[in-house]
């Protein structure tokens, strides 16, 4: 039977690969059309369809199985990010603005883009080591929670708070708290995501000196 840790894995890799599909641009089109009235049962089917198919057994494992196989466990983090998308048509994280969702990615590019060189070797520290249950390391946690609560910084806050809830039930096989805050995927995402914004803004402000 599988373990309680297993069946989450897989259920977090579903979700992504239903997420990706509906980004496809034809699907992504149509299911745009389709947020309206009852038309969000049909979306509602087609987005448990495929979950399920995620589960469905190919070659003696689930297909989840076999891309977790490759990716990993993804984090509490990039579960929050996804989970919100694919709620948004029925009104679920429709208020969070667009100010604190980027500063969370910011957030996480700035983190992936320290931690990721430094626990692969480059300097003399592995931050790697505070997931371990360093107490500085949740309490520094703990204060940017409460300080993104106080900002109405929901997503960031409940992206922190699960993280930090789950590790320490245990949810995942891995002891280390930075695994339930990071992972490689969320991080190429915001670093990407930040860039952009970036980008855009400087074009903003180069339209706004020129009038």
């Amino acid at each position: 039977m599988p373990s309680f840790t297993d069946i989450s894995g897989l259920a977090g890799v579903a979700s992504a690969a239903v997420a990706s599909i509906l980004l496809l641009p034809g699907v992504a089109r149509r299911t745009t059309m389709l947020r309206t009235g009852i038309s969000k049962l049909y979306l509602a089917i087609l987005m448990g369809t495929l979950f399920v198919l995620m589960f469905a057994p190919f070659g003696g494992m689930p297909l989840a199985a076999y891309i977790r196989g490759m990716t990993g466990d993804l984090s509490i983090t990039t579960l929050v990010l996804l989970w919100c998308a694919l709620l948004r048509p029925w009104g679920v994280c429709v208020t969070v603005k667009a100010k604190h969702r980027s500063a969370l990615l910011i957030l996480i590019a700035l983190s992936a883009s320290v931690f990721y060189p430094m626990a692969l070797g480059i300097g003399t520290f592995d931050p790697y080591r505070l997931g371990y249950g360093s107490l500085q390391f949740v309490v520094v946690l703990l204060l940017l929670a409460l300080f993104a609560w106080y900002r109405k910084s929901d997503l960031m806050t409940m992206c922190i708070a699960f993280a930090t809830l789950a590790w320490s039930t245990g949810w995942y096989e891995s002891g280390n708290l930075w695994d339930y805050l990071l992972d490689p995927f969320v991080s190429v995402y915001a670093v990407v995501a930040s860039l952009i914004l970036g980008i855009k803004k400087c074009k903003k402000l180069r339209l706004d000196s020129r009038s």
